[in-house]
């Protein structure tokens, strides 16, 4: 059966069909005068922006356009006044930190240099009093270096360049300008082993510089020596300094073996405990005493 009020919900000409551009065609319509004096106007005030002037004949329409455009250009300007600030800056900053690091790398290379420089004046200093030592002792000596430590946190052993190929053999006494080392205790063709005061199996002819007290000096290791044999009722006193005695038949009479540090007594004997002279733990040249030399000069005493 036919509708004519569904007929007419779907048909073409229904107004919600004409709603969209029809409506805006007819709004524009019915104020088409509105319009066009709109249209008009803007013309009028455009040819007029061009031809009036201002100060320094300056047309209308150029301030307008620069008030219009005044303010981006501005914002423009900052921008790029900011982007140039922040880039010279950071090239700036990266030629400050290419100094920088330019002039720590010379500082460095300059402590090394200074560095360098002081170890030679220091070896220089070394190699001149061994040199006037040996120019001015009694009896003839023999320089050598140090080529080894013996392992452990207390060395009491050390390894010379020189052996049998330039005549040294064992029991040859070792020392610095400073003191006592110890003795060659093994010979090798180019290389000698070297005990040191302080090993607990060395013993030294001692005495006491002042008193001239006489005792044998031992190893008590950790760097240190012990002198025994002197009696209770012996003077001696902490600083007191001990020299060799040659009643070895090893050690010249009278080379510096160390200073007495702590003093104690015991059931006979004194219990002494003595600092060497020689600083034997950054030892790097010694002098080897000869035995020809070294038995003249125990002879004249």
């Amino acid at each position: 059966m036919h509708d004519p009020q569904h007929q007419e919900m779907v048909s073409p000409d229904s107004p919600h069909s004409r709603e969209g551009p029809e409506v805006m065609q007819a709004f524009v319509a019915s104020h088409r005068p509105f319009f066009v004096l709109t249209a008009v106007l803007l013309a009028q005030l455009l040819l007029l922006s061009f031809q009036i002037t201002r100060n320094h004949n300056v047309r209308l329409i150029k301030i307008w356009t620069l008030a219009v455009f005044d303010p981006f250009e501005r914002s423009l300007k900052g921008i790029t006044d900011s982007t140039t600030w922040a880039w010279r800056t950071y090239g700036g900053l990266w030629r400050a930190q290419q100094e920088n690091r330019d002039l720590r790398r010379e500082l460095a290379t300059t402590r090394s240099q200074l560095q360098q420089v002081a170890e030679y004046a220091a070896e220089s200093e070394r190699l001149r009093q061994l040199l006037d030592f040996k120019a001015h002792s009694p009896y003839q000596t023999m320089a050598a270096e140090i080529i080894a430590f013996s392992p452990g946190a207390s060395s009491n052993a050390i390894l010379i360049d020189k052996g049998t190929d330039y005549g040294l053999t064992p029991d040859l006494a070792v020392i610095t300008p400073a003191g006592v080392v110890g003795k060659i205790v093994s010979v090798f063709h180019n290389s000698s082993q070297v005990m040191l005061i302080t090993d607990p199996s060395s013993g030294v002819g001692t005495m006491l510089e002042r008193s001239r007290t006489q005792g044998v000096l031992k190893g008590a290791g950790n760097n240190l020596c012990q002198f025994d044999y002197v009696m209770n009722e012996e003077l001696v006193s902490p600083g007191d300094a001990v020299v060799t005695s040659s009643l070895d038949q090893i050690y010249p009479k009278g080379l510096p073996v160390g200073t007495v540090l702590k003093v104690g007594d015991g059931n006979i004997y004194k219990t002494i405990v003595v600092r060497p002279a020689a600083k034997l733990d950054s030892l790097e040249t010694v002098l080897v005493v000869l035995r020809g030399s070294t038995e003249q000069e125990m002879a004249r005493h």
